[in-house]
C-alpha cells in the first residue's frame, strides 16, 4: 500500500514545483513597445500636474526617477549668493527606434534652489 503512495506523492509534488515555473512576458501589444509608450505617456500626464515653486521631493515624488539629470551651481558676480540649479529630463516623445532614450525624446524639468521654475525647452534655454 505505500508503495502506490510514493509514485502519487512524487506526482502531487512535481505537479506544485512546476506550478511556480509560469514565465509572464506581458502583452507587448502588436509593436512591442506599449511599455515605453505608456511610460511617455505617464510622464506627459505628470507634468501637466506640476506647478511652479514645488520642492524638489514633491517633483520627484510625482515624476519618478528622471531618464537623465545635470546639476550645477551658478554665480552670476561676487556680489550675488549662489544657486543651485537641477534639470530632470522625462521621456516624453518618441524620436528614433533605436531603443535607446535620448534628451531629445526628453522634456527638461528645471528647478533653481530646490525649487520649481519650469519645464519644457523655454525654461531649460532660460538657465
Amino acid at each position: 500500500m505505500k508503495l502506490k503512495l510514493i509514485p502519487a506523492a512524487l506526482l502531487t509534488s512535481l505537479s506544485l514545483l512546476m506550478s511556480g515555473c509560469v514565465l509572464n512576458v506581458g502583452d507587448h501589444g502588436s509593436s512591442g513597445h506599449s511599455g515605453w509608450e505608456e511610460q511617455q505617456q505617464a510622464n506627459r500626464d505628470n507634468i501637466a500636474k506640476l506647478s511652479i515653486g514645488m520642492d524638489t521631493q514633491q517633483v520627484t515624488l510625482l515624476m519618478g526617477t528622471a531618464d537623465f539629470s545635470e546639476a550645477f551651481v551658478t554665480q552670476a558676480s561676487a556680489q550675488d549668493a549662489e544657486q543651485q540649479v537641477q534639470v530632470f529630463f522625462y521621456r516624453t516623445q518618441w524620436n528614433k527606434g533605436d531603443g535607446k532614450t535620448t534628451k531629445e525624446e526628453c522634456t527638461p524639468v528645471v528647478l533653481r534652489n530646490n525649487k520649481l521654475i519650469g519645464w519644457g525647452d523655454a525654461a531649460y534655454k532660460m538657465i
